[in-house]
């Protein structure tokens, strides 16, 4: 028997399907250049893929910001389920909304850390923008869940939660934008230990 009938042979990876390529393609593209700049003919030739698939799976570009912009949501939460999972108290579990920020300014970025993702999107669109309103509900939700939290640590009937977890959002909305301009996580850990001694406190 040849040595290449020897030789195992090992199946191709099955093909991602177009819309996942191009999903990939303009997260990465939206984040390191912005929405503007970023053009579909830049999008389908990152994706390596027809200019008619983006059209078949998305009916515009402002359809595909919109699938980005959720995308990016999910991706955060599947960070804070992480976090979460690790913490063991009502503390930990605030402080796993400031460490999700802090692992996704550690994230791989080919041209560096950016800051927020969906802040960066939502500075490009304009004022009563679908995308807008989708990145306003995000950090809505991101402040829920630290109200949820930080409710935890309080006595029943305690009406301090909302307005604590309102500082908080915005000692992270912060320190995250600072985080951005700098390009590390520097901010974001100061962040932490500030949070961390407000919650020391209550």
């Amino acid at each position: 028997m040849s040595a290449r009938n020897n030789v195992a042979h090992t199946p191709a990876p099955p093909k991602r399907p177009a819309r996942a390529l191009l999903l990939d393609a303009a997260a990465r593209l939206f984040y390191a250049q912005g929405v503007a700049a970023t053009g579909i003919d830049t999008i389908t030739t990152e994706a390596g893929v027809a200019k008619k698939s983006l059209y078949n799976n998305f009916a515009s570009k402002a359809e595909l910001v919109a699938a980005y912009l959720e995308a990016r949501h999910a991706e955060w939460l599947g960070l804070y389920s992480r976090r979460l999972e690790e913490a063991s108290d009502p503390r930990e579990r605030v402080l796993a909304v400031v460490d999700a920020y802090a692992d996704h300014a550690n994230a791989a970025y080919p041209n560096g850390f950016r800051g927020c993702g969906l802040l960066n999107a939502a500075a490009e669109l304009p004022a009563g923008a679908p995308g807008r309103l989708a990145v306003r509900k995000h950090k809505e939700e991101v402040e829920a869940l630290l109200s949820r939290h930080v409710a935890e640590l309080l006595p029943a009937g305690d009406g301090r939660a909302a307005g604590l977890a309102r500082q908080l959002a915005f000692l992270l909305e912060g320190a995250m934008a600072r985080a951005g301009l700098e390009g590390n996580d520097a901010c974001l850990k100061e962040c932490r230990t500030i949070a961390a001694r407000l919650l020391a406190d209550v």
